[in-house]
């Protein structure tokens, strides 16, 4: 792809979308561009992580487990994997292997420290809508956490 047709490819992700154009453009031109071949694994459940990877085309089996079960999420165009790794090192959770040839665009956590470092505005915006992202899981598991206090009561 060109590079306008990567900034156009990541602005339609909804965290990175938020980033103003020049940022985008920059993670877009340090982007590095992967094929997997069908079978090939992208990582392993518990690898340490340095970023993410944006499905170009194909489509990517995420795994929880190593004992030959369906897929737990399949992944294809459009898709981000790791979003979490762009900002934080981690484990990964999954095993992630490619279903059919696959096209990815790894995004490295270290270029977009230094792309939101320069870039004070997007790294607000990402900053809220990740706030907004943990006030709704926080909702979520009081949720739980009553249903469950309802479920002991009873």
């Amino acid at each position: 792809m060109a590079l306008n047709d990567d900034i156009a490819f990541l602005a339609k992700q909804p965290l990175l979308g938020l980033m103003d154009h020049d940022a985008l453009r920059l993670v877009a031109f340090a982007a590095e561009n992967r094929i997997l071949r069908a079978g090939d694994v992208l990582f392993r459940r518990n690898d340490g992580s340095d970023g993410a990877y944006l499905v170009v085309s194909g489509a990517i089996a995420l795994m929880s487990r190593d004992d030959g079960q369906p897929a737990d999420e399949v992944v294809g165009p459009g898709g981000l994997i790791g979003e979490l790794a762009l900002f934080a090192s981690i484990k990964r959770p999954v095993t992630a292997v490619a279903r059919e040839p696959t096209q990815l665009m790894k995004l490295s956590r270290s270029v977009m420290r230094r792309v939101l470092g320069e870039s004070p505005q997007s790294a607000q915006a990402i900053a809220a809508a990740i706030g907004e992202r943990l006030q709704g899981f926080m909702g979520e598991l009081s949720q739980v956490r009553d249903a469950l206090i309802a479920i002991d009561r009873s």
